[in-house]
């Protein structure tokens, strides 16, 4: 029998936990170590997968038998930290947001190539199994065209008394607009231009964001984002993904764990029909396919740094619409 793949996890917040637990119900993998600025929050989540705790990142960058790091840290730091791993030889899963500038994004890509290690990167939507359906339905093209897509993702976390609220979240065009423009992408390639409106707090900051994506062929898309609704709401996510014989509606409450979904097929005539599939932890199947990337066994394309460097241009392309208030060409912003 091989033996287990040794990882260390920077970050001992609550990413950092769901990752944790992951990783305990992954067969070969061992994490070896937690790392956290703060050593109670290192200790908290290193019990979950029993590991050690650390309150420096250098113990685990710098550890030879460890051979994957798995940064869950906040984005400002993302490329400190992969860069580090990289360059040691260590293999990164990263979490969303990857990067918030593309020299960053694509910085770390380029080490990933240099030391030839994998770099996956938590692009959760393609784990989740409603998104993989709609996604396999428009491959099979078994429902006709896609037409276009809706997406959507709200809550509080701007406001320092929303119930989502976490201080080192980032603009809402990564924060949250970044994981539907993935998803987007991954069904309908690249548009062609990108525009975008906010409504802004009183500070200036974009709080809630409708970005429309143009694909010059008749399809389009639209994302809205929201951090500033009030503090009751429960945030939610979801979908409607129109095909030329049917659509489907994907609608999530975050108000319990797991979260409350109904996902429904909408077919030309007839009744709405509740789709009923087999669901799993988003969270451990995109872990399980990083550890079978490094064993070989998976397509290592799926969540590799390119595809989260090219929602990356959508979220930037938006920041770029709201400043100019026009049109962004998504092939002139890359």
């Amino acid at each position: 029998m091989s033996s287990p793949i040794r990882i260390g996890i920077l970050g001992g917040g609550a990413m950092g936990a769901v990752h944790a637990a992951a990783y305990r119900a992954i067969d070969g993998v061992e994490v070896v170590s937690v790392f956290s600025r703060n050593r109670e929050r290192a200790e908290t989540v290193a019990r979950i997968c029993s590991a050690a705790a650390v309150s420096n990142a250098a113990a685990l960058l710098d550890d030879p038998t460890i051979e994957a790091i798995d940064v869950c840290l906040p984005s400002a730091v993302h490329p400190e930290f992969v860069l580090s791993a990289l360059e040691r030889g260590k293999h990164v899963f990263c979490e969303t947001p990857f990067a918030l500038k593309l020299s960053d994004a694509r910085a770390m890509i380029d080490a990933a190539k240099q030391y030839d290690r994998v770099l996956s990167v938590g692009l959760l939507l393609r784990s989740i199994a409603e998104y993989e359906h709609v996604r396999q339905v428009a491959m099979s093209q078994r429902c006709g065209k896609l037409m276009s897509i809706t997406a959507y993702r709200l809550g509080s976390y701007l406001r320092a008394s929303g119930p989502d609220h976490k201080k080192h979240y980032t603009d809402p065009t990564t924060e949250l607009m970044t994981f539907d423009f993935d998803f987007i992408h991954w069904l309908m390639g690249p548009p062609t231009r990108l525009s975008a409106t906010a409504v802004t707090t009183d500070g200036g900051v974009a709080g809630e964001i409708s970005a429309l994506l143009d694909y010059g062929d008749g399809r389009s898309a639209t994302v809205l984002a929201s951090g500033v609704l009030p503090d009751s709401y429960t945030f939610s996510a979801g979908f409607r993904v129109l095909f030329e014989n049917g659509a489907f509606e994907l609608k999530t409450l975050f108000a319990s764990e797991p979260p409350e979904s109904t996902f429904r097929f909408y077919p030309e005539g007839g009744t709405p029909e509740a789709v009923a599939i087999r669901g799993h932890n988003p969270y451990e199947k995109e872990l399980r396919h990083f550890t079978d990337c490094l064993r070989g066994e998976a397509d290592p394309t799926l969540l590799e740094g390119q595809r989260a460097l090219e929602s990356l241009v959508l979220s930037l392309a938006t920041q770029r619409s709201l400043q100019t208030r026009q049109a962004v060409a998504i092939d002139r912003h890359l």
